[in-house]
């Protein structure tokens, strides 16, 4: 089952269960995918699906902080429930412990050694955490590396 049709499916199972809120949440999803869908004039593969229910979420996780800075916690609690059924049907995510070992294991194989690298270090990480860790997180913890990386290559040089 693809992760549209089990939208759908839960969004004829929130219409009788009278979960209006829920049902609304899943039918913006159904409607995001459907409008890339159209839009590519193909299917989505399972992992562009994921991309663009993350980017909802993504989405909704700027309004809150916007709402929030605005003083309207009336409107970040309704982003947080919708944020909440969304995420539900993303992969669980990396935890902290997970994600730096991923990092690493990339600069490892892509023989990444400076900042310049980041690129090719973000190219070989994207795909294995899609929908499980925050794009802008990821990137961050690869360029910290990278410097770190940089930093001792360059101690090393000037030290001979």
């Amino acid at each position: 089952m693809t992760l549209k049709e089990r939208l759908q499916a839960e969004t004829a199972a929130a219409m009788r269960s009278g979960d209006a809120a829920r049902r609304d949440v899943l039918r913006m999803a159904i409607s995001a995918l459907y409008n890339v869908e159209k839009k590519q004039g193909a299917r989505l593969t399972p992992d562009e699906e994921l991309t663009v229910l993350s980017r909802e979420v993504k989405t909704r996780r700027e309004s809150v902080d916007a709402f929030r800075a605005g003083g309207r916690e009336d409107l970040v609690a309704k982003e947080e429930a919708e944020i909440a059924i969304l995420t539900e049907y993303l992969p669980q995510p990396l935890t902290d412990a997970e994600l730096e070992a991923l990092v690493e294991e990339a600069v490892t194989a892509t023989g990444a050694s400076s900042a310049r690298d980041l690129g090719k270090v973000m190219g070989w990480l994207s795909p294995r955490t899609r929908g499980r860790a925050d794009g802008k997180r990821v990137s961050g913890l690869v360029a910290q590396r990278l410097a770190r990386a940089d930093l001792a290559a360059h101690d090393t040089a000037g030290s001979h």
